[in-house]
């Protein structure tokens, strides 16, 4: 299963980003509870989920950088 692409998520509108970060945190704490258990059956979720979440607050912290930039030239 390939990992997920940058270009997916650069066309998702800021709550649907914040919304795919929260979920793709309780995923996260899923897995880790699962492997607690033992009973985590694909263990490859756990590099493709901390994958996704590196792109998606990546995706963030450049819309909210390019936000103040924008605030600071408009004063």
């Amino acid at each position: 299963m390939p990992l997920p692409n940058i270009s997916e998520a650069r066309e998702l509108s800021d709550e649907k980003l914040s919304d795919e970060i929260v979920a793709i945190k309780r995923q996260l704490f899923q897995l880790r509870l699962q492997k607690a258990t033992r009973q985590l059956e694909k263990p490859h979720q756990f590099r493709q989920a901390r994958h996704r979440l590196a792109q998606l607050l990546t995706l963030e912290t450049e819309r909210k950088r390019a936000a103040s930039q924008s605030a600071k030239e408009e004063k």
